[in-house]
Order: structure tokens, then C-alpha cells, then sequence
């Protein structure tokens, strides 16, 4: 037998004994494993980022864990179970790339999204923005509502001129601040905000994984800084700032 379908139904027969015989597990409902799955997904994202691939596939099995232990909590009542969702995202993704299981072209990434979306719409969503959920962090949220409109064209021709854009957001930031008009500097801090993620995705960056990056990179380099202190009988909260950045000049150079 295909050692695949073997692993899979090994994780089944634990699902099974655990919902059994353990008090944790029987417990548990599908709206109390949700803020859990949720932490999972960001524990796998950041062993992603990482490139840890002992930690990614330790995290990816937590979330099939979670997965399986959803639909098995779902068949006790027969909403549904694992064949169920199974067979479904097969359905699913056949009918949705008819250049592979069908007789339409596609002879990029490109066509392929522009396929998916018009699909999608004649399933019957009424906007390509009904796929963007609405619980997602903003930053990835603005990602994917750009990456969708630009499926129907509504883009920039090149990141180029994004730039443009950027500055002028910007002027209007700093127009909105001159002018001490606090919900117009919310609202123009957003606006800079897009246009950079815009940017990001033009230039086929991941903008949630870019910043990522940097608040690590921070993190490290203030941690150093936070270790010279103590180790040079420093106070970090009393020294002054032109030293605190002569500190983080030190911690470039340490750390890149």
C-alpha cells in the first residue's frame, strides 16, 4: 500500500482513540480549536520564514491534526467527515483548472488566475472580493484584494509608477498632519500603506513576509544592544539616544 495512505490513516486511528480515551480531546468543539488552529498557522508561517524544515514539518502536521480533528468532530454528528471534505476539494480544484482536466489553454500563471477568478464567479459569488476573508491581518488582506482586481485588469502597468504614488500619498500624509486633521492622518496613513504593499506585490515581494524580516532583524539587533548594556553595567531606559544609536550602529555591524 502507498506509505502516503498509510501515515494518513495512522493520524485517523490516533484522531479516533484520542476523541475516545483522552479528557482534553473529548472536550473539545470546532469553535474551541479555531483560536488554536489560528496560532498554529502563525507558528508554521514563522518556521517558514525561518526556513526550518524540521519546524515546518512538525507545524504542518499540528495543523492536519487540527483539519482531521475538525472533521471528525463534525462526522459525530454527521455534518460531515474526512471523505467528505476530501472529495470536495478534489471537485473543487478539478473543476477549476480545466487547462489540466479539460480543453482550456493557459500558457502562464497569469491565464490560470484570470481562469480561477472567472470560475469563481460563475459559481456564483457577485464580487472576485468574496474570496478575501474578511478576519485576514490587513496587510495580507491588502495583498490579496490586490492580487484579485488585478485579475480583471485593474492595475498598475509597472511598479514604476506605484512610486509616483507613494510620494503623492505621502504629500497628502503630511498635508493631513500640517493640518492636524487626525482622521485624515489615519486615513492618508492607509492610503501609503497600500501603495507600499502595491509596490511589494509589483515587484513580486511578499510585503507580510518583507516586514516580517524586518521585525526580526530588529529584534535582533535591540537584543544586542539590550546585552552590551547589561554586560557594561549600562542602564538601557537612562543612557542617552546619541549613545543608543551609536549602540545600534554596533549591532549592524555584529549582526548584518
Amino acid at each position: 500500500m502507498d506509505k502516503r495512505l498509510v501515515a494518513f490513516e495512522r493520524l485517523l486511528n490516533v484522531m479516533d482513540d484520542l476523541r475516545e480515551k483522552c479528557p482534553w480531546d473529548k472536550k473539545q468543539t470546532i469553535q474551541s480549536l479555531r483560536k488554536l488552529t489560528i496560532e498554529e498557522t502563525y507558528e508554521l508561517s514563522d518556521a517558514i520564514i525561518n526556513e526550518d524544515d524540521d519546524n515546518i514539518k512538525e507545524e504542518i502536521g499540528d495543523i492536519m491534526l487540527h483539519l482531521v480533528f475538525y472533521s471528525k468532530i463534525a462526522s459525530e454528528t454527521n455534518r460531515f467527515d474526512i471523505s467528505d471534505v476530501l472529495n470536495s476539494v478534489c471537485d473543487k480544484l478539478i473543476y477549476r483548472h480545466p487547462h489540466i482536466y479539460g480543453d482550456v489553454v493557459a500558457e502562464n500563471e497569469e491565464d490560470v488566475k484570470r481562469n480561477w477568478e472567472k470560475l469563481k464567479l460563475k459559481e456564483g459569488k457577485k464580487s472576485i472580493l468574496e474570496g478575501v476573508p474578511s478576519g485576514l491581518p490587513s496587510m495580507v488582506k491588502a495583498q490579496r484584494i490586490q492580487d484579485k482586481v488585478s485579475q480583471v485588469g485593474f492595475d498598475w502597468e509597472n511598479a514604476h509608477q506605484v512610486v509616483d504614488k507613494i510620494f503623492e500619498e505621502l504629500n497628502e500624509l503630511k498635508e493631513a498632519v500640517h493640518q492636524q486633521d487626525a482622521t485624515q492622518i489615519e486615513n492618508e496613513m492607509g492610503d501609503v500603506l497600500f501603495a507600499m504593499i502595491n509596490y511589494a506585490r509589483l515587484l513580486n515581494l511578499d510585503a507580510e513576509k518583507s516586514l516580517e524580516l524586518t521585525n526580526k532583524k530588529f529584534i535582533r539587533r535591540f537584543q544586542w544592544m539590550e546585552k552590551y548594556a547589561l554586560s557594561h553595567q549600562y542602564n538601557l531606559s537612562e543612557t542617552k539616544l546619541e549613545v543608543l544609536e551609536e549602540w545600534w550602529t554596533m549591532a549592524k555591524l555584529e549582526l548584518g
